[in-house]
């Protein structure tokens, strides 16, 4: 049996990144509220992204 991936969320859900992108677990908010209804192709694409988005807000949080 398939199991379903859990969501990336970190329930910190600050919307404040670049992009929209949330300073926990770098999704959009129409992201968040669409996860679980996305086809698993979808959700791995944005997975794909998390660590790009994650790692360009930590820099960008250094910078200040």
């Amino acid at each position: 049996m398939k199991q379903k991936k859990k969501s990336p969320c970190v329930d910190v859900c600050d919307f404040s990144g670049p992009k929209g992108w949330c300073l926990g677990c770098g999704r959009t908010r129409e992201e968040c509220h669409d996860w679980k209804a996305m086809k698993p192709y979808a959700r791995n694409v944005i997975e794909s992204e998390l660590k790009v988005r994650l790692s360009r807000i930590g820099h960008l949080r250094a910078e200040q």
